[in-house]
C-alpha cells in the first residue's frame, strides 16, 4: 500500500469512527406519473484537509481493510432512521442502498439487514439493495444469500447494467427485481440510433422478466422523454435532482411535481391534472 493510501485509510477510519461521514439522497422518479419512486442513499466524505473524497477511492480501501461492514451498518442505519423521519412528515417512499459483494460473504448479512429494518420501524419491503454489475460477476455462488434477501421482502437492483460481459447470465441466475440502465447509453439519447436500440432491448428484457427498468444519468429533457417513450419505468439524474440533504427532499418534491408536466410535454397535462399536488406519498 502506498503512503498516500495509508494516509487516506487512516483519515477514513477516523472519520468513520467519529461519524464525520454524511448521506446524500438522490430521488428516483416514476416515469408513469412523476411520483417519487424511491430515494438512493449515497455515502459522502468531505474531509477538512482532503476535501470531498470520492466513494471510488474510499470504498475499495474499506473493502480491503475490514471497514466495509462498519461503513455499511453506519450508512444503512442513518438512512433507515431518515426514512422514519420522512414518514413522520407524511412522505413514504422506497430506499435504495448500495452494498458491497464483500459484505455478502457474511452468512448472517440478510438477518442483520432485516434486524436493522425491524428495530428502526422500516418495512423490509421498502428497501432495495443495489449491486454493481462488476460485483455481481462473483455472486453466482452466493445465490442462497441473495435469495434470502428476496424472501425477507427486500428488492435487489443490478447497477450500471450493460457495461459488463455476463449481464444476461446474471439476470437469469440472480434474483434481481430492478435493472439500472447505465448512463453511458442514456447520455447519447435520443440522437444515437444504436443506443435507442440497446435501451429498448434492455427494457423489453426487464419487462419480460418482471423487473423494473431504471434509466440512470438523465440530464436533459430530450433524454427524459426518450427513456419514457422507450418504456423505462423509473428515471434518475441531474435533470430531476442532484443528490440532496435529507431536509431538502420534501421541499424538492413539492416543487418537482409542479415541474413534471412541463418536463414530459403538454400532451400529458390531462393525466397529471388529476393528481393532488400537496400529497406527498
Amino acid at each position: 500500500m502506498t503512503a498516500e493510501d495509508c494516509g487516506l485509510l487512516e483519515s477514513f477510519e477516523r472519520a468513520l469512527r467519529q461519524q464525520k461521514l454524511s448521506i446524500a439522497y438522490q430521488p428516483k422518479v416514476s416515469l408513469k406519473d412523476g411520483k417519487l419512486s424511491r430515494v438512493e442513499a449515497l455515502v459522502r466524505w468531505d474531509d477538512p484537509e482532503l476535501g470531498a473524497v470520492s466513494p471510488s477511492r474510499f470504498v475499495p480501501l474499506a473493502e480491503r481493510h475490514g471497514l466495509i461492514d462498519p461503513l455499511t451498518e453506519w450508512g444503512l442505519g442513518t438512512t433507515l432512521r431518515q426514512w422514519r423521519s420522512w414518514r413522520e412528515q407524511g412522505l413514504t417512499t422506497h430506499l435504495a442502498f448500495n452494498i458491497s459483494a464483500v459484505s455478502l460473504q457474511r452468512l448472517d448479512f440478510p438477518d442483520l439487514i432485516e434486524g436493522m429494518c425491524r428495530s428502526l420501524g422500516v418495512p423490509p419491503e421498502c428497501l432495495v439493495l443495489e449491486l454493481t454489475e462488476g460485483a455481481t460477476q462473483q455472486l453466482i455462488k452466493l445465490m442462497d444469500t441473495l435469495t434470502r434477501f428476496r424472501i425477507k421482502g427486500m428488492g435487489l437492483a443490478i447497477d450500471d447494467f450493460g457495461t459488463g460481459y455476463s449481464s444476461l447470465m446474471q439476470l437469469r441466475q440472480l434474483p434481481f427485481t430492478e435493472v439500472k440502465i447505465d448512463q453511458a447509453f442514456v447520455a447519447d439519447l435520443p440522437a444515437a440510433h444504436d443506443c435507442r436500440l440497446i435501451v429498448r432491448m434492455i427494457v423489453e428484457l426487464a419487462n419480460g422478466l418482471g423487473l423494473i427498468a431504471t434509466a440512470e444519468g438523465v440530464e436533459t429533457v430530450e433524454q427524459l422523454r426518450s427513456v419514457r417513450e422507450l418504456g423505462c419505468d423509473v428515471a434518475q439524474g441531474y435533470l430531476l435532482s442532484r443528490p440532496l440533504e435529507a431536509g431538502q427532499l420534501i421541499p424538492w418534491y413539492r416543487q418537482f411535481k409542479r415541474r413534471w408536466p412541463e418536463l414530459i410535454g403538454a400532451e400529458s397535462l390531462a393525466l397529471w391534472g388529476n393528481v393532488e399536488l400537496d400529497s406527498l406519498s
